[in-house]
């Protein structure tokens, strides 16, 4: 589940349900028909293990989308592969999409195992859409997708998602391997299972789902991510997992890093607070742990040296998201969505 906000449309919450529903929230009250449902084309609840990773994964709205309507969605499809569309807003209501507007962006492709999907979508200041997909799944990638550049898997992709002459998108000129050994749609590699990322300003976030020890949060400009191998599988965060299996570029390492000594279990990654109703955390990064459910920030120059709980503990948090006005939403593994709000003064939209 992941939880969103669209560009003019300052009333309405978009919530993403693994089963293949995205329903709108309007005042923070759920409207009667979803927004769109693909759940025929998309492998997931209630059609595999509930645990598995499948499903509906994000979507991200186009930064014009108040003009053009357009959106893109990140699901599993019935052969496992990782399928990345567009759809546009229905020209009746601003409350349904158009599910005849489909059209195919890329295929990543994933059929060796049901998890480590990734599957994050977001628009980047520079307006190009980005991507995170993980390694392929199975115990310390297996199948050595994650350090290498000519294949899609256990990586951030950027692309521009308007046609082009060979392909349903195009690739920026300033991707690092634009033109060079390694497939174009590549931004930055060595990750194991980014199952959310953000961006914001000029710096990126990745967190990083760790192996058995060790969970990761990458804080970097977006200039020094391009290219940035960041270790999985020679490191898991910042400790050795298999140090015969380098890179081609030398490790970028997390900003931050925790053990599952504490009970920590899968790292979910979140965003800069930007919400004025909540100035305690303004311009921090918030992120939690699976497992944990406690709420944590840093300010991500300091990173590491400033990471401290917020004093909130939720149950499973899945997934962080930013609604109009820069609230800040958290979503449970149930299917809540809950709201981040002042202790004192007005907490309404």
């Amino acid at each position: 589940m992941s939880v969103t906000g669209a560009p003019g449309f300052r009333k309405l919450v978009f919530v993403v349900e693994q089963g293949g529903t995205i329903r709108v929230l309007r005042k923070e009250t759920p409207l009667d028909r979803p927004f769109l449902n693909i759940s025929k084309r998309v492998l997931g609840p209630p059609d595999d293990d509930a645990g598995n990773e499948q499903g509906l994964l994000s979507m991200a709205f186009a930064p014009d989308y108040g003009r053009s309507g357009r959106f893109y969605v990140a699901y599993t499809s019935r052969t496992g592969d990782l399928e990345i569309e567009e759809f546009r807003r229905s020209a009746r209501s601003g409350r349904r999409a158009d599910r005849s507007s489909r059209r195919h962006i890329l295929t990543v492709p994933h059929r060796d195992a049901p998890n480590h999907n990734g599957g994050h979508l977001q628009f980047g200041p520079d307006g190009y859409l980005y991507i995170s997909t993980g390694d392929g799944g199975g115990t310390g990638d297996p199948r050595d997708n994650a350090r290498r550049t000519d294949r899609l898997l256990g990586k951030i992709l950027r692309i521009d998602p308007t046609p082009g002459r060979k392909r349903p998108y195009r690739i920026p000129r300033s991707n690092p391997f634009r033109g060079k050994p390694g497939l174009d749609e590549i931004y930055a590699y060595g990750l194991r299972n980014p199952w959310r990322f953000s961006l914001h300003g000029n710096k990126i976030f990745v967190a990083d789902v760790g192996q058995a020890r060790w969970e990761e949060i990458n804080s970097l400009r977006r200039v020094r991510a391009a290219g940035a191998n960041f270790g999985w599988p020679q490191y898991e965060g910042k400790a050795v997992f298999d140090a015969d299996r380098p890179g081609a570029d030398p490790v970028t390492f997390p900003a931050l890093v925790y053990s599952h000594d504490d009970g920590g279990c899968s790292v979910t990654g979140g965003y800069v607070v930007t919400d004025p109703t909540l100035p305690d955390l303004a311009g921090r990064y918030l992120y939690a742990d699976f497992c944990l459910g406690e709420l944590r920030s840093f300010i991500p120059r300091r990173g590491a040296r400033d990471d401290k709980p917020v004093g909130l503990t939720v149950a499973f948090p899945t997934s962080f998201g930013i609604g109009p006005k820069g609230r800040v939403y958290v979503a449970q593994v149930d299917g809540a969505v809950l709201r981040l709000a002042p202790v004192d003064g007005d907490a309404s939209d």
